[in-house]
């Protein structure tokens, strides 16, 4: 074998001129390839292992090596190149994709690069076939609205076309003044304009995006929408301030994808500062489930901050622990007071959320407000009178436990002194028909 290895590298040294010599120990010949430090040739030496080079190198200049070798390797057949890894991965993913169509599951139609990259991040095959499946629910729902509009379309296209013939199709009977949706649109920013300039300002803490999961994330955006529209369509809306919110962040995108032209011409206030910076300190109160203080009326020229993040998992305090590292005052919504609550955690939607600050805010009543809160976590109101009774009878025990010891001797002698006063003043007093005579 080792003279067939030989035999090669003499073919080699023959095609460019070289005189190769081989010494050989043991019959096992040893070739070495040096590349000169100071000057660009090749030399090529056979020699045994442990036996010193006797034999002057011959050179070979790189130049035509190089000439050589371009001409060998293109008249060799070209070899494909090597796939992307990354698009490899996105096809192979596909592929995954379209198996699990095949096998029946729930998996969208279509989906988009930037689903197919959420889907390779997700960590676990459950969590992958949880995420297609809500794709698949999202685009059913999208069908089933583009199908009724259409229908609807349709209709009307029809009614319209018997009215141009003439063949006595009933109308509707509309007396009142149909009010295009441009005009409510312009009535709704002039309120959102009045106020950004006089309105009472409502913060949104957006400095939970570590604390969420995408998905999470994506909900607590489409619950950012949702107060936006409520707010917008009040008599008295608010001056929305999303306050820590950091540019090109997942916050920010989400919004930018969402509202798209729209969100440079939002009449709300989007800023990176906090809302400590913004405001003064004694006016801010964060609103958070886990409030030892209760919110027992709602106050005009406070500025209430709600925590922007939807928690699947129920991290409890973590809103608190936010406001009491800023030393901010806080409160919870009287839901105990006024709801016979069921068994679970008491927190709520942005949305809910709005809603109920919105109606307080006009009424003044929680009764009426806390209607937005969902049945199914409480068993209904309680009841007036008992509300009262649990109230007064609070106040009776805050009233017994200051009333102890010598404050409550205190509190005695001063009645009965006040008691005394007023029966001598009213012996002291002159009778009228006492003084004629």
């Amino acid at each position: 074998m080792w003279f067939r290895v030989a035999h090669i590298f003499q073919t080699f040294a023959g095609h460019y001129n070289l005189q190769l010599t081989t010494c050989v120990k043991n019959k096992v010949p040893l070739i070495r390839c040096q590349l000169m430090p100071h000057h660009r040739t090749l030399v090529l030496t056979s020699c045994t292992k442990n036996e010193e080079k006797k034999v002057s190198p011959d050179k070979l200049d790189l130049d035509i090596w190089k000439t050589i070798m371009k001409e060998t390797a293109s008249e060799a057949p070209k070899t494909c190149p090597s796939e992307d890894p990354v698009d490899a991965f996105s096809a192979a993913t596909r592929e995954m994709v379209q198996m699990w169509r095949l096998a029946g599951k729930a998996v969208p139609e279509n989906i988009t690069e930037e689903q197919l990259s959420i889907v390779q991040e997700l960590p676990s095959k459950s969590a992958k076939k949880k995420y297609l499946k809500y794709l698949a629910i999202k685009e059913g729902k999208k069908k089933a609205t583009k199908e009724k509009r259409k229908i609807k379309q349709e209709g009307a296209e029809y009614l319209q076309k018997e009215k141009e013939n003439g063949g006595g199709v009933e109308l509707k009977n509309t007396f009142l003044l149909q009010f295009w949706q441009r005009s409510f649109d312009v009535m709704y920013n002039w309120r959102a304009a009045q106020s950004m300039l006089f309105g009472q300002p409502l913060v949104f803490d957006m400095s939970y995006e570590s604390n969420m999961a995408r998905r999470e994330m994506e909900n607590t955006v489409s619950q950012l929408l949702e107060c936006e529209g409520f707010n917008r369509k009040s008599l008295d809306p608010f001056h929305l301030y999303f306050c820590n919110m950091m540019p090109e962040g997942s916050y920010h995108k989400e919004l930018l994808k969402r509202y798209g032209d729209a969100w440079d011409r939002l009449l709300i206030t989007v800023t990176e500062k906090s809302y400590v910076d913004i405001f003064p300190k004694d006016k801010l109160v964060y609103l958070t489930a886990d409030s030892p203080s209760v919110l027992k009326s709602f106050q005009h020229d406070k500025i209430y901050i709600i925590g922007s993040i939807v928690d699947k998992s129920i991290q409890t305090g973590l809103s608190l622990a936010n406001a009491k590292r800023l030393k901010l005052a806080t409160a919870r919504l009287p839901l105990d007071e006024y709801l016979k609550w069921d068994v679970g955690a008491k927190n709520l939607t942005l949305n809910q959320m709005i809603s109920i600050l919105l109606t307080v805010k006009e009424t003044g009543n929680w009764q009426e407000a806390l209607k937005f809160v969902p049945k199914r976590k409480h068993e209904g109101f309680l009841p007036v009178p008992e509300q009262k009774y649990c109230n007064q009878f609070k106040n009776h025990q805050n009233k017994t436990r200051i009333d102890n010891g010598p404050v409550k001797k205190a509190r005695r002698q001063k009645s009965t002194l006040s008691l005394n006063q007023g029966v001598e003043k009213s012996s002291d007093k002159k009778r009228w028909w006492l003084d004629e005579d």
